[in-house]
């Protein structure tokens, strides 16, 4: 009689998580659950016993683009104006279902995104984003488009008159 033993992921998730999609992508480990997008990178002689992990929130991811020809996912998290954004990049082969996740899970993220034209069709976007289980509180950004200088006084006076007015909105002031 063979018994077969199945692997244990790598990946450990905080108590309450359950993975529900995972993929490898070059050696590193990626899992999907209700929360989060966990990154799994071996120390050492890529051996799991010690390994590096990464939680990204999924109201912390900005984008996730597929490039289908490449089998490229690449998941960027939000960040602050004018500094460079942490950005991840893995090609899966074979990703099965965590694709479709992170979709359902970032866009389960966004409560709301208006945008709001400053200089022609340029402008600012005003966004807000809560954990998918709807736990925390609402966070709002801004995203602002290129050319539009934030610190110019007529781009913060639109910015602020539009947060408060989607603020309103959702009922949260």
């Amino acid at each position: 009689m063979t018994i077969f033993k199945r692997d244990r992921s790598p990946i450990r998730t905080e108590r309450g998580e359950r993975l529900l999609a995972t993929a490898e992508a070059d050696g590193v480990h990626l899992g999907g659950t209700r929360d989060a997008l966990y990154v799994v990178r071996p120390i050492g002689g890529g051996a799991f016993e010690l390994a590096d992990t990464t939680r990204i929130p999924w109201e912390e991811v900005e984008a996730a683009d597929w490039d289908l020809e490449t089998s490229t996912l690449r998941v960027t998290e939000v960040g602050t104006w004018g500094e460079t954004r942490p950005e991840h990049t893995f090609v899966i082969e074979e990703p099965g279902r965590l694709l479709e996740l992170v979709r359902e899970r970032v866009t389960a993220s966004i409560v709301l995104q208006r945008h709001v034209a400053i200089a022609g069709r340029r402008g600012v976007r005003v966004i807000a984003r809560r954990a998918p289980r709807g736990d925390r509180p609402v966070v709002w950004l801004y995203e602002y488009d290129d050319g539009v200088d934030p610190a110019d006084p007529v781009v913060q006076a639109a910015a602020t008159e539009a947060l408060e007015a989607a603020q309103a909105e959702v009922g949260l002031l």
